[in-house]
């Protein structure tokens, strides 16, 4: 049964209720065994679909793939979230493949609807379509013609043979790859909340993936160097046009990136919340940022000169304080447009993506290569700690990078970032010859 509403329903709900508010949704979620955690995955859905519902269509497209996915673990796999391995990442792309006739059906108006009496065997006057089935298909208006292919919506998959019931499924190339993208999004944030050690989708080797589509292969979480020059100047010219609206946008992304920080490190954990006083400048005239990160852990990192002298500054002076942060500083680090502390991560990701969405519309715009442009499409804000730690690994000590990055073993850092970025490799080799060599 469906377990998500449509997107207006979805926005005005209560998030602050730790189950579904929906009657048969709660009851349903309440009928699998503890082991697999239903709930607990119920409620980490939810939260990466409201950090990606300010637009309707990501919404939906989202809700569809995570959905379904959550649906396998419980009903397939019979296991949390939290324990998929890369292996039953395979498992699942093979599934969504060909998935089993009963996952499959028309598509349906409602994914919910009223029921004929006042009280459903659910309790509740609103009930799931009986109809609605994890895979959809658009049967064609007369059956005894080849059928129509279904709209090329995200909840509306690939077009079937239909006779009397009977159904054949089978995912195009795109769609897998739309699924795998999106997957491995939900699992790069949970990943970035904690939630998980690892992105068991990043884990499958291409060659278990030879029918995805060509523009995921290689894709590593850090941006270009090309891509991230235009992903810090469309942030600058956005600052520039709407500084009302984003010259906290462009903060926000000088920051991630100068400091290699989580999206929570900004917007806080239930323990802490960050100031301006949390920068600090010690007695030999360097600054550092201090943070409380993963597990409780209270850290600092070092800040580069250029981001305090252009972006922290311009910023603090943007929102009527003095260039430089002072001791104990309670100023909320982020603030809303209407002066109030603190920002959701789910806002932080939003801009972020408006960053991204605009950098990537520049690209096209100034005819850059479709090569030059994939892995952008699929960036997200854990990226920019990624991006600037690839950057900076040729040019700082593993150990110093370490510990910026509040990795507890060095081994994780040399790992990591201490390898020879795509582009330096190409062309490193481009100039060798086939011969001749002396």
């Amino acid at each position: 049964m469906p377990i998500f509403e449509t997107y207006e329903i979805f926005i005005d709900m209560d998030f602050s209720l730790r189950e579904p508010s929906m009657a048969c949704v709660r009851q349903y979620i309440e009928t699998f065994p503890a082991s697999v955690e239903a709930n607990k995955g119920y409620l980490t859905t939810r939260e990466f679909l409201r950090a990606f519902s300010d637009n309707s269509l990501t919404f939906t497209s989202y809700r569809t793939h995570v959905e379904r996915l959550l649906l396998w673990t419980l009903i397939i796999k019979q296991k949390p979230f939290f324990q998929l391995k890369r292996q039953d990442a395979e498992d699942y792309l093979e599934f969504c493949r060909n998935p089993p006739t009963e996952w499959v059906g028309p598509i349906v108006r409602g994914r919910f609807v009223t029921s004929d009496h006042t009280e459903s065997a659910w309790g509740d006057p609103v009930i799931p379509n009986e109809k609605w089935r994890p895979f959809s298909l658009k049967l064609p208006k007369d059956s005894s013609n080849e059928p129509e292919s279904a709209p090329n919506d995200a909840s509306r998959d690939e077009a079937p043979d239909t006779a009397l019931g009977a159904t054949r499924y089978k995912a195009s190339s795109s769609t897998i790859n739309q699924i795998y993208t999106i997957c491995s999004r939900f699992f790069e944030y949970m990943v970035e909340d904690g939630t998980v050690a690892a992105n068991p989708f990043r884990m499958i080797k291409k060659k278990s993936l030879s029918r995805r589509a060509p523009q995921e292969d290689g894709v590593n979480r850090a941006l270009t160097p090309l891509q991230w020059d235009y992903v810090l100047e469309t942030a600058e010219r956005m600052a520039i046009e709407e500084p009302e609206r984003h010259e906290r946008t462009l903060f926000i992304v000088a920051t991630l990136f100068a400091m290699y920080l989580r999206v929570s490190d900004i917007v806080g954990r239930p323990n802490w919340r960050p100031i301006m006083g949390d920068f600090r400048l010690d007695p030999e005239g360097n600054w550092w940022y201090h943070v409380i990160g993963k597990g409780n852990k209270v850290g600092k990192v070092a800040v580069r000169d250029e981001y305090i002298s252009k972006y922290l500054t311009r910023y603090r002076r943007y929102i009527g304080l003095c260039p430089l942060p002072e001791w104990n500083e309670q100023t909320p680090l982020l603030m809303t447009l209407r002066g109030r502390s603190g920002l959701s991560g789910r806002q932080v990701r939003a801009l972020l993506q408006s960053v991204f969405d605009n950098a990537l519309a520049r690209m096209r715009e100034e005819d850059r290569e479709e090569h030059e442009m994939n892995s952008l499409r699929v960036a997200s804000a854990h990226w920019l700690r990624h991006t600037s730690a690839t950057l900076d690994a040729p040019l700082r000590s593993p150990k110093d990078l370490q510990m910026d990055l509040r990795h507890s073993s060095l081994s994780t850092t040399q790992n990591v970032y201490y390898h020879s970025h795509d582009q330096e490799r190409s062309r490193s080799v481009r100039g060798v010859g086939m011969r001749d060599r002396g």
